[in-house]
Order: structure tokens, then C-alpha cells, then sequence
């Protein structure tokens, strides 16, 4: 069983920024970022698949969120600026040993997940 605890939301402004934390007991080659809201299903915001070296981010966010992984601390990071009341969601982390191609739609199925963290970005 692996364990992730994700860290860092808060309240911020329209055009602010906040950094995540995840840390997990133990990491795995598929890594990454979902968000959530009671409106909308579950999306993929970012990814890194540790096989391929490759990151992806969800369109949505591209250019404003960087991910970033630290594998000697078991952890990964996501770090958002310019923040968009859109981006207002329950933030969980994800970890995988399988995710292939790499794609947020392959590293979801069976995946641990965090209890999550929430962000929210008001004007």
C-alpha cells in the first residue's frame, strides 16, 4: 500500500500562485496531479512518467504550472502561478507503476491516491 499526502493549497487571489507537496511512502515510475470539483469529473493536470523522462500538462494549465519531482525525498511538486478562479479544485496526488502510453487516462486506472488538498482562487 502506498501512501501519499499531498500539501501546500490555500486561498489565493485571481493571478496568484501556491506550491503542492506530495509526499509518498514510496514512489513509482507514474507520478502526477489530478484536480476535482463537485461540478466537474476528475481531469489530469500533470504527469511524469519517469520511463519516458516525459511530463505532460493539461492544456488548461500549460505555461502556468510546472511539476517537478524529487525522487531522493519520495516526493513531486506542482508549482501554479497565475492562478484562475477555474483552477479552483481539490488537488490529489497519483502514483503508478504503470502508465503507458503516458497519458493521464492510462496513469488514473489503479492508481494509490492522496486525500487531497484543496486550492481555491477568488477575484
Amino acid at each position: 500500500q502506498v501512501r501519499l499526502a499531498e500539501s501546500g493549497g490555500g486561498s489565493v487571489q485571481v493571478g496568484g500562485s501556491l506550491r503542492l507537496s506530495c509526499v509518498a511512502s514510496e514512489v513509482k515510475f507514474c507520478m502526477g496531479w489530478f484536480r476535482q470539483t463537485p461540478e466537474k469529473e476528475r481531469e489530469g493536470v500533470a504527469m511524469f512518467d519517469a520511463r519516458s523522462g516525459s511530463t505532460l500538462y493539461a492544456d488548461s494549465v500549460k505555461g502556468r504550472f510546472t511539476m517537478t519531482q524529487d525522487y531522493a525525498k519520495n516526493s513531486i511538486y506542482l508549482q501554479m502561478s497565475s492562478l484562475e478562479q477555474e483552477d479552483t479544485a481539490m488537488y490529489y496526488c497519483a502514483a503508478n507503476n504503470f502508465c503507458y502510453p503516458p497519458e493521464f487516462e492510462t496513469l488514473a486506472p489503479g492508481a494509490y491516491w492522496g486525500q487531497g488538498t484543496q486550492v481555491t482562487v477568488s477575484s
